[in-house]
C-alpha cells in the first residue's frame, strides 16, 4: 500500500513539475513576443502609411485599391510562404460634396448643424430637403405616432447610447437599429427624411456615419438619411421643445453605383505538422471616408500583419498554417468575410481557429470567445500567462463580424477586446485619425494577439486533438 502511495505521489509530483516546465516555457515565449512587438514591431509604421498616405478606405474607392496594393507589398517583404489577393465584388457608394444642414426657427433665422450622410443613403433633392421635424426615441415610436403625424416630416431619432453601460459595445447595440433601419421604417409612415443621433457617448460636434439599409423599399420610396452630432442632437431636441414647428434643412449628394471588384489580402506561413489545418488572424481593410480609419480598422489590420511579422522575426515555425486575412467591405456589406468563408468551404479547408481585431487600437484587456466549454476551459487555463501584461478578460461571447461566416461546431472564434471606453468617441467619425492611436497600446495589442495564436498553435483545439487521438 505504501509503495502504491509513493508511486502515485511520484507521478503527481512529476506531472506538477512538467506543468511548471511547460508554463515556464510558455511564459518565456510570451515575454519574447511582447519584447519583439515593443522593440521591433512594424504595426505603427504600417498604420502611419495606411492612414496618412492613403487615408479613408471606403469599399470600391481608389484608396481601398491602394490599401490592397500596399498591404500586399508589405506582406511580400516579410518572406511568407504565400501571399495572394482573393477577388471579391463589393458595393460602391460615394459621399459627394460635404453635407450641409441647418435648423430654421423662423424665416431667415437659422443655426448650422453638423451632419453627415449615412453610408448607403440616397441623396436629397438637388436643392436640399427642408421639412418640419418629429422627434422619436426609437423605431418603436413610429407605430404609436402613426402616419398622420409623420407624413411629410423628417423623423429625428434621438435615442442616445446608454451611459450606464460599462460595456460600451452593449450601449452601441442598444441604439444602432435606428441608424441601420431607421430610414426604411420611417418611409413606411410617409416621412421624407431621417436624422439620426450619432452613436457616441461623448458630447461633441462630430457626426458619426455608419451603414444603413432600405431593405426591399422601392427606389422611388427611399428617403435620405443623415447623422447629426451629439451636441447638434441635444440642441435640436431642446429647440423642438420650445418650437415644435421648426424646420430642418439638409443637403447631401451621395450616390450608389454598381458593384466593383476588390480584394481580400491574404498571407500565410505554412504549418510544419498540420499544413492543411488553418488558423487565421485578421481585421477589415476598408473604412469609412470621414477620417482615415486608424482605429476602425487600420489598427486591427496592422496588428494582424504583426502576428506573422513577429513569428518570422523570432524564427518561430508554427505547427498549423497561420494566415493573416485583411478583409474588404466589413463596413457596408461583409462581402470579404463572406467570400473568404465561401472559398474555404469550396476548397474544403479545415479552419480550426480564427481571431479578429476590430475594436480599436486601445490598451488590450483580453479576448472574447465563441466556442464550446471544453475549448474555453483550456483557454482559461492560459489566463495566468497573460496577467503580467494586465490581460484579465477571458470570457465567452462574440468574436468578430468578418470571421463569423466561418462558424461551425468545430472552429474556435475569438475577438481581441481592448479597453472600449474611448472607442465610440472616434467610431465612424472625422476624428478617427492616426494621431488618436497610441503607439504602445497598438503594439501591446499586437503582442497579445500573437501570444494567443502561439498558444492555440502549440496546444491545438480540443476538437482537433480529440480527432487526432482516434
Amino acid at each position: 500500500m505504501r509503495t502504491l502511495i509513493f508511486v502515485n505521489l511520484f507521478l503527481l509530483l512529476g506531472a506538477v513539475s512538467y506543468a511548471q516546465k511547460v508554463n515556464k516555457e510558455d511564459s518565456t515565449m510570451l515575454r519574447k513576443i511582447y519584447d519583439t512587438a515593443l522593440l521591433e514591431g512594424k504595426s505603427y509604421q504600417w498604420l502611419d502609411y495606411l492612414s496618412n498616405n492613403i487615408g479613408g478606405r471606403l469599399s470600391g474607392s481608389l484608396e481601398a485599391e491602394k490599401a490592397v496594393q500596399y498591404t500586399k507589398e508589405q506582406l511580400d517583404k516579410l518572406g511568407l510562404d504565400k501571399v495572394w489577393l482573393q477577388p471579391v465584388m463589393v458595393p460602391k457608394w460615394t459621399r459627394g460634396i460635404p453635407e450641409y444642414a441647418y435648423i430654421e426657427t423662423a424665416p431667415g433665422i437659422t443655426s448650422l448643424a453638423n451632419v453627415c450622410a449615412l453610408g448607403g443613403s440616397v441623396a436629397t433633392p438637388e436643392g436640399g430637403l427642408k421639412a418640419q421635424v418629429i422627434e422619436v426615441k426609437g423605431i418603436e415610436d413610429l407605430a404609436t405616432l402613426g402616419k398622420e403625424k409623420i407624413q411629410g416630416k423628417i423623423v429625428f431619432y434621438n435615442r442616445p447610447m446608454d451611459p450606464t453601460q460599462i460595456a460600451t459595445f452593449s450601449a452601441y447595440g442598444g441604439c444602432v437599429d435606428q441608424r441601420y433601419a431607421g430610414a426604411m421604417e420611417a418611409a413606411k409612415f410617409g416621412a421624407v427624411g431621417v436624422v439620426v443621433r450619432s452613436m457616441n457617448l461623448r458630447k461633441d460636434d462630430f457626426p458619426h456615419t455608419g451603414s444603413m439599409t432600405y431593405g426591399d423599399t422601392p427606389e422611388k420610396n427611399r428617403i435620405p438619411a443623415c447623422a447629426i452630432s451629439t451636441n447638434g442632437a441635444d440642441y435640436l431636441s431642446s429647440a423642438l421643445r420650445i418650437q415644435p414647428d421648426l424646420k430642418f434643412f439638409f443637403k447631401q449628394t451621395c450616390k450608389v453605383y454598381p458593384d466593383v471588384q476588390s480584394y481580400n489580402v491574404i498571407g500565410e506561413i505554412t504549418g510544419t505538422e498540420f499544413p492543411n489545418k488553418y488558423m487565421i488572424v485578421g481585421g477589415h481593410l476598408d473604412s469609412w471616408d470621414l477620417g482615415d480609419g486608424s482605429h476602425d480598422d487600420g489598427a486591427g489590420c496592422v496588428q494582424s500583419m504583426e502576428v506573422l511579422q513577429i513569428f518570422k522575426k523570432m524564427g518561430y515555425k508554427p505547427r498549423h498554417s497561420i494566415r493573416v486575412v485583411l478583409f474588404m467591405n466589413e463596413e457596408n456589406g461583409l462581402r470579404g468575410g463572406t467570400k473568404y468563408a465561401e472559398e474555404a468551404k469550396l476548397k474544403q479547408e479545415d479552419h480550426v481557429f480564427a481571431l479578429e481585431s476590430d475594436a480599436g487600437g486601445f490598451t488590450p484587456r483580453g479576448f472574447s470567445f465563441d466556442t464550446d466549454d471544453a475549448n474555453f476551459t483550456q483557454i482559461k487555463s492560459w489566463e495566468p500567462l497573460f496577467k503580467p501584461y494586465l490581460i484579465h478578460y477571458f470570457e465567452k461571447g462574440g468574436s468578430g463580424a468578418d470571421i463569423g461566416p466561418l462558424k461551425n461546431d468545430k472552429i474556435v472564434l475569438a475577438g481581441l477586446r481592448p479597453d472600449s471606453q474611448r472607442y465610440f468617441d472616434y467610431h465612424h467619425a472625422e476624428n478617427d485619425t492616426f494621431d488618436a492611436v497610441n503607439k504602445r497600446e497598438l503594439e501591446l495589442g499586437a503582442a497579445t494577439m500573437t501570444s494567443l495564436v502561439y498558444l492555440m498553435d502549440k496546444y491545438g483545439t480540443k476538437t482537433e486533438m480529440s480527432t487526432l487521438k482516434k
